[in-house]
């Protein structure tokens, strides 16, 4: 009972210290609560005088954002005004600039006109200066091949008369037949072995066919006309053997022949380009000659082809080549006339461009008169090439031997 006693005693005594608590607590709490609207308060307060200087702030920026527009829009007209006057400035700068370029234009087309008024008027001269001498030179050359058929008549007409003259004298058979032949009716030729053997081979056949000659004195002739280092194979050959015609042919063959460089020459024929500065002519010449070299054994249409070929290949100016290529030319005679007139045409051309391109000046006029000449010469000069070129070519070789009785 004692225990339960204390034990009240004890819980009224904490329930007491509980409410006293309570009560203190209570205190505080309305003390705090007092404080805070006392805090509310001053921040009311504080909050307002903010929203005061908000709204100051506000109004001193307004201001100053409607001085500073003002002020710029105030630099923005002036700053249009000054585009403005700069923008009338240039369009009048530009139409004077205008009108500039449409006199100088105007004076440009003008002297363009003179230039081409001028320049046409010496082409129509040159082009007349150019026939008329193609038509001198082609006069020149149809009397020249007249005089030369003409000449080769009368030898021919010689010759055939000289044959009817020892047909008709009476002929006495010596004892040894072969020894004795007719005086020669064609005079012999000498071979020193500087020359080709090729063709020295070929003049003596055909003057030994037109003398009538037999093997034997073919062979004694062959012999006397040995010079100089040709004549030192005869050291070779036996005593027995000299009056035998293949024996000193094969010799002769043998040390001077080029047969052995049938190749080589094909090669050659084969690489040959023209050099600077050679001439068409020139060039031609030298294929016409590697081709009785390296093709002496192929028909003469065959040969003629290969020669057209191989000229082409060899013209230096890629135009011309390509033009000439195009022509499809069957033989170089026909390559070489067209390829001559290409590059005729092609420097009348060149000029002409070249004269457009020079300016109209006082005191010109001498010089291009000179320019024109002086193409006018080289042209004639061609076609004077052009014409003995084709002069030389057209007579063959028997024909040259019988001139030179």
């Amino acid at each position: 009972m004692a225990e339960n006693a204390d034990l009240l005693a004890l819980l009224a005594e904490m329930k007491k210290s509980m409410e006293k608590g309570q009560e203190e607590m209570k205190d505080r709490m309305e003390k705090g609560q007092e404080e805070m609207r006392k805090g509310q308060e001053e921040l009311r307060k504080g909050q307002e005088e903010m929203r005061k200087g908000q709204e100051e702030m506000r109004k001193e920026q307004e201001e100053m954002k409607n001085q500073i527009q003002s002020h710029v829009e105030s630099k923005v007209g002036e700053i249009k005004d000054h585009v403005n006057s700069c923008i009338e400035k240039i369009e009048e700068d530009v139409q004077s600039v205008k009108r500039e370029i449409g006199e100088v234009k105007g004076e440009v087309e003008r002297k363009i006109e003179e230039v081409e008024d001028k320049v046409q008027g010496k082409i129509e001269e040159v082009e007349d200066k150019v026939q008329g001498k193609i038509e001198e030179v082609e006069d020149k050359v149809q009397g020249k091949i007249k005089e030369v058929k003409e000449k080769v008549q009368v030898k021919i007409g010689d010759l055939e008369k000289r044959l009817s003259e020892l047909e008709d004298r009476p002929i006495n058979l010596p004892a040894n037949p072969d020894l004795t032949y007719s005086r020669p009716t064609v005079k012999s030729l000498t071979f020193d072995g500087q020359t080709s053997w090729t063709v020295f081979k070929t003049q003596f056949d055909v003057v030994s066919s037109a003398n009538g000659w037999n093997n034997r004195v073919k062979a004694s002739q062959l012999v006397a006309s040995l010079r100089g280092s040709a004549a030192e194979v005869l050291q070779g050959i036996p005593s027995d053997k000299l009056t035998d015609l293949m024996t000193i042919k094969n010799a002769l063959e043998a040390r001077f022949g080029d047969s052995h460089l049938t190749q080589f020459y094909r090669t050659e024929l084969k690489t040959r380009r023209q050099k600077p500065g050679e001439s068409l002519q020139v060039l031609a010449a030298d294929v016409e000659r590697l081709m009785s070299l390296a093709y002496a054994e192929c028909p003469q249409d065959v040969r003629d082809s290969l020669a057209a070929q191989y000229f082409v290949d060899a013209i230096r100016d890629e135009d011309t080549q390509h033009a000439t290529r195009l022509m499809d030319a069957k033989d170089l005679k026909s390559a070489l006339a067209y390829s001559m007139k290409y590059e005729a045409a092609k420097t009348v051309s060149k000029t002409s461009r070249n004269v457009r391109s020079i300016e109209v000046e006082d005191g010109t006029g001498k010089e291009k008169d000179e320019k024109f000449d002086c193409l006018l010469k080289n042209f004639g000069k061609i076609i004077k090439q052009s014409c003995c070129w084709e002069e030389e070519h057209s007579s063959t070789k028997s024909e040259r031997d019988l001139l030179e009785v």
